[in-house]
């Protein structure tokens, strides 16, 4: 299979460079880090967060998102199945949304005419 990237060694980076980025403005990084124990404070355990963390970030596209979370999940516990099934979910809203666009679209089109 190949590589499209070096993933645990950009995890690192992610890690390392937000961890400089929170030193230079730790009240940036306080209030994300209040922000996420509040999101952990609530029913979801751990796991189903983190399942839902890889979807979000690969509906927002967010390299680094998706790195940190697939960690987070593997050490979670989250399987291979359950992973593929947050993905899947995932895609389906993706072509969902662009499903909804491609409406907004003719919509504009016909008011164009």
């Amino acid at each position: 299979m190949s590589q499209f990237e070096n993933w645990k060694e950009h995890t690192a980076h992610v890690k390392k460079s937000f961890g400089a980025l929170g030193q230079k403005h730790p009240k940036m990084l306080e209030a994300y880090g209040a922000l996420n124990k509040a999101a952990a404070a609530e029913a979801l355990d751990t796991k189903t967060r983190e399942l839902i963390a890889i979807a979000v970030a690969v509906t927002t596209r967010c390299e680094s998102c998706i790195s940190v979370h697939a960690e987070a999940a593997a050490k979670a516990g989250a399987t291979e199945s359950e992973i593929a099934g947050a993905l899947a979910t995932a895609i389906a809203l993706n072509a969902g949304a662009a499903y909804t666009y491609a409406l907004r679209a003719m919509e504009a089109i016909e008011a164009q005419r």
